[in-house]
This record gives C-alpha cells, sequence and structure tokens, in this order.
C-alpha cells in the first residue's frame, strides 16, 4: 500500500489536523481541545489546556520561514517591542513533511488593536538597528505569488494566463520604482489581524513569516491600500499616516505596490476556494475587480 505524500495532498483543515495531533504526539502536548484559528499561508491552533497556539506551514520548502521565524521572535524580545515569543520546544519540527513552530499564548482581549497601534509598531520596528547574525533575506514583494497561480488546480486557463500577466506586467513596473525611505527591517504582511490587544492593554506584534531586509513602504502600503478597499476610515488612515510620520500615498510609487498587495490578496484567498462557497464567491469577487484599476473594490475580509 502506497502513502501519500502530506506535502502534495491539499492544505485543508483535515490535512492540518493530522499533522497537529501528530506534533503534539511528539512535544507531549495535549491537543484534544484544539481550536482552529485561521487557514491561510499557515494553520494556525490554539491549545487552549497548554496555552499554546502551533503555527503548521504548508511545505518543508518553507522550512527555512519558520527557523527565521522563530529568530526574528527572539530579536524582537531583547530588543524590547512587544512580540510573540517561541515556547523552549526544540523548534522548528518537521511534521508529515510540514514545519511546525510552538508559541505562547497571548490572553486576547477581544479588542481590536488600532491603526494607530499598527504605525507606532511599525515605526519602532523599522526604526530597530539588524543584527548582522540575524537570517534576514532580501524582501522579495511578490512572495509566493508564482507558486500560488502555477500550482492552482480551481482556476480556468484564461484566469491562469491573465493572473501571469498581471503578475509580469506588476513585476516590470517594480523595477523602476525608487523608494525614499532608508531600507531596514520590514515585518512584509503588517496589517491590523497581525497585533493582538492584550487583556492587560499591551499590544503585540505577531506572524513573522514574511520578515526580511527591505523598504519600509512595502509595510505602510497594506494599510493604505486596505483603505481604499473600503476596510479603513478616512480618520483611521489619516491617524495611521500621522503617527508613523509619512503617508506612503503621497509617494508616486504606491500605485504600483498597491496593484501588487491587491494582487497577493487575491492569490492568497485562492488557496482556500475549496474549503467554503463563501471563501469560492469572495476570491472570484476579487479576481473579476483585478481586470479594471478603477473598479471600486466592495471586497469582504478574511
Amino acid at each position: 500500500m502506497t502513502t501519500a505524500d502530506p506535502a502534495a495532498l491539499p492544505f485543508t483543515v483535515t490535512e492540518a489536523s493530522k499533522t497537529l495531533s501528530e506534533a503534539c504526539r511528539r512535544t507531549g502536548l495535549q491537543s484534544e481541545e484544539a481550536r482552529l484559528i485561521r487557514l491561510g499561508e499557515n494553520a494556525i491552533f490554539d491549545l487552549p489546556a497548554e496555552k499554546v497556539i502551533v503555527r503548521i506551514a504548508r511545505s518543508a520548502e518553507v522550512l527555512a520561514d519558520a527557523t527565521k521565524e522563530v529568530a526574528v521572535a527572539k530579536w524582537l524580545r531583547d530588543s524590547g517591542l512587544p512580540a510573540a515569543e517561541p515556547t523552549d520546544h526544540e523548534q522548528p519540527i518537521i511534521v508529515r513533511d510540514r514545519p511546525v513552530t510552538f508559541w505562547q499564548f497571548i490572553n486576547d482581549s477581544g479588542e481590536k488593536a488600532t491603526t494607530g497601534d499598527l504605525a507606532r509598531i511599525l515605526r519602532q520596528l523599522h526604526h530597530l538597528p539588524v543584527p548582522p547574525d540575524l537570517p534576514l533575506p532580501k524582501f522579495d514583494i511578490f512572495g509566493r505569488v508564482t507558486e500560488r497561480i502555477t500550482k492552482a488546480d480551481t482556476l480556468r486557463d484564461e484566469d491562469q494566463e491573465f493572473l501571469i500577466k498581471r503578475l509580469f506586467d506588476l513585476r516590470e513596473q517594480h523595477k523602476n520604482l525608487h523608494y525614499p525611505l532608508e531600507f531596514c527591517a520590514v515585518h512584509g504582511d503588517a496589517h491590523q489581524q497581525n497585533l493582538i490587544k492584550s487583556t492587560d492593554g499591551g499590544i503585540f506584534l505577531i506572524d513573522f513569516e514574511r520578515f526580511a531586509f527591505g523598504p519600509p513602504e512595502s509595510d505602510l502600503a497594506v494599510t493604505a491600500t486596505e483603505h481604499l478597499i473600503g476596510w479603513h476610515t478616512p480618520d483611521d488612515y489619516s491617524s495611521f499616516a500621522k503617527s508613523y510620520g509619512f503617508d506612503v500615498m503621497e509617494w508616486e510609487g504606491f500605485t504600483v505596490l498597491r496593484s501588487i498587495n491587491e494582487l497577493k490578496m487575491t492569490t492568497w484567498l485562492m488557496q482556500n476556494v475549496n474549503e467554503s462557497d463563501k471563501i469560492a464567491r469572495e476570491f472570484q469577487i476579487r479576481l473579476s475587480s483585478l481586470h479594471n484599476d478603477d473598479t471600486p473594490r466592495g471586497w469582504s475580509p478574511f
């Protein structure tokens, strides 16, 4: 009997749960009451009995990112920036060909951090000196977009061709950008959902998978893009820009970053279209929007 390669299987809740059970068995953690928090680039589970968060990546191809996450978390702790901290387990570990990391639980107040909170944290991060031994790669703003498009098995041929062409066009436009701010450590996925406001009022930065060395404008453009989609009010965005001290929307290169972010947001969601009809419908809305830059987005957050 041949056993399927887990990494070759779709990254579903069922597959992630199997990996979680095996990871917990190896580390002696209880997984019986595990709760899925999110399924995206990673599957993120809460182990309430252990007060531990488990992150499961899609394949061993991103092991370097998982290793980097742990190193970045320790650096942020030593630098005094409030952020998620790894547990004392030896990590990452590979389970069913997927990198797994373990994190200390943060008591979430349930209250959403503000855009001003995000700007303050990003400003602090962007001014931290980066130690020479920290394994930060050069920032790739296109991330895993190519792989998402080429490996998608739910796309019609014409949609795949459109996304490939759009990616090519945006790569060409991005080559001509001149960033005005000094390069630094960047989060790489800097949105409000990657902040937790704890029960004692602290604001903690989480999710270090896309950390890199690159232009801070790339972090700032995430909130600006979400604002133009309609996810932040004008006052919220004004607070963000004022708190950081720079309005990325006033930079002429922002329109390119906005288009790149929208492509990334669309292909990210595309990975989970088989999980629900709601996700599949939202993906089609986003994909249709990409055909016309002037079309109001009307996207729903996930």
